[in-house]
């Protein structure tokens, strides 16, 4: 007989959209025992979905326990609760990614969904509040029951039940997926990433995997000079334009590419334009994939930066939280940006080969989170313009990355 849980959550926002968390907690249905609890602050965000990614994340650690049990989610968002169950359509395109990625989690045939009020969701609220107040004090929440049992003497972790290594808050089981994005200032290291790796189901079915492409040389990549996505958007030089077609014939020659998505700046619509033309797809746009914004360091090179802002330099390259000069963004905020466009990628894209067209941090940003490394993983990666790097994603949250900054194709 299956066994029988009961998943509670639930998500808020202080200021909708404001600072935000989640919270979820997995009960055994026969006893009401606690077994696993899980929360996370997600930055900035609306109510909306911070009650979905506690819906996700109270699947997954559902999951981890038992993929064959029969699970009743009860909430108290009746947006939720509708939309789930297939009542009401889900009209917001925010929405539709993060729905779609729980009803990938486990078969609807196991889940059963139940509005019940605020008052009855105590438990899940109270773990979403302790996640949001850890952020603001620049933490990471810390669960007290661990996965699969109940609370110890004193209220710490049963000695038979150890907690599970985990890098992120919401990390606690075997099948934990990709952490929620994290806000800056938790962007430091393992905040927004991957799970630690662990071993989870032995058929996972087809992972999504993303190909990810650098564009093609613009006139100031021989220069190495800062362009981002506050300069002049340049397209490709010549050079960058022969390099897009050798990618191109490359990946037709491999067959995989089942869909073409790429960032909005000039230079990744022309490269991601010349596959498209080579393999007969259409190009999605995504403005999650679009480079950081050097701010007043566009157009210059490290040596020009150096001289004329010695002082923002250096903090720069000492933290991931600070922005170049004149209103850039740090590469914190582009993780964040990264990380969602990441899961709404996965989602959409689940079980298929896809082509990301982007740029040298969101590349680093996606190879750093898949292997959770540390940020200042990203001043230790050479990616050459036009190279080519895979990262597949597994359902149960594991990512591998499979290729780094292969450049065969062009010489």
């Amino acid at each position: 007989m299956a066994r029988r849980f009961v998943v509670e959550a639930d998500g808020g926002s202080r200021g909708n959209p404001g600072p935000a968390g989640y919270g979820a907690v997995v009960l055994d249905a026969e006893t009401g025992e606690p077994l696993a609890e899980v929360a996370e602050y997600i930055g900035t965000a609306t109510n909306n979905v911070a009650e979905y990614k506690g819906l996700i994340a109270g699947l997954r650690a559902a999951y981890a326990l038992d993929p064959a049990a029969e699970v009743r989610v009860r909430m108290d968002s009746k947006l939720v609760i509708e939309q789930m169950s297939g009542r009401w359509k889900i009209k917001h395109p925010d929405m539709r990614p993060l729905a779609a990625e729980a009803k990938a989690i486990m078969p609807p045939g196991q889940l059963t969904y139940e509005w019940i009020p605020r008052e009855k969701n105590k438990h899940a609220d109270r773990l979403a509040n302790e996640a949001m107040d850890a952020g603001k004090r620049g933490e990471r929440w810390q669960p007290k029951v661990p996965p699969g049992g109940t609370l110890g003497a004193a209220g710490a972790p049963a000695a038979s039940a150890p907690l599970a290594g985990a890098p992120g808050a919401a990390a606690l089981s075997a099948s934990a997926g990709p952490a929620a994005p994290a806000d800056e200032a938790l962007a430091e290291p393992a905040a927004t990433g991957a799970p630690a790796v662990r071993w989870g189901s032995a058929d996972l079915g087809t992972p999504a995997t993303f190909v990810l492409l650098r564009h093609g040389e613009t006139p100031l990549t021989p220069e190495k000079r800062f362009s981002g996505s506050g300069g002049t958007d340049p397209g490709l030089s010549d050079v960058g334009r022969h390099q897009a077609e050798r990618v191109a014939a490359a990946l037709a020659a491999r067959g995989t590419i089942q869909a073409i998505v790429t960032s909005p700046l000039r230079r990744c619509r022309e490269t991601a334009d010349a596959v498209a033309r080579r393999l007969g797809l259409d190009v999605r746009v995504e403005e999650g994939l679009r480079e950081t914004d050097f701010g007043a360091w566009e157009g210059l090179t490290f040596a020009e930066v150096k001289e004329r802002y010695p002082d923002d330099l250096e903090a720069w390259l000492a933290s991931t939280k600070v922005a170049p000069t004149g209103g850039g963004e740090s590469f914190a905020t582009v993780t964040r940006r990264v990380a969602l466009a990441r899961d709404k990628l996965i989602a959409r894209y689940t079980g298929r080969t896809v082509l990301l067209v982007t740029h040298v941090t969101p590349i680093k940003t996606l190879v750093r989170l898949a292997l959770g490394a540390p940020p200042e993983t990203l001043f230790r990666m050479e990616l050459s313009a036009a190279s080519l790097s895979a990262v597949a994603y597994y359902a149960d949250g594991n990512a591998s990355l499979r290729l780094l900054n292969e450049t065969a194709h062009l010489r």
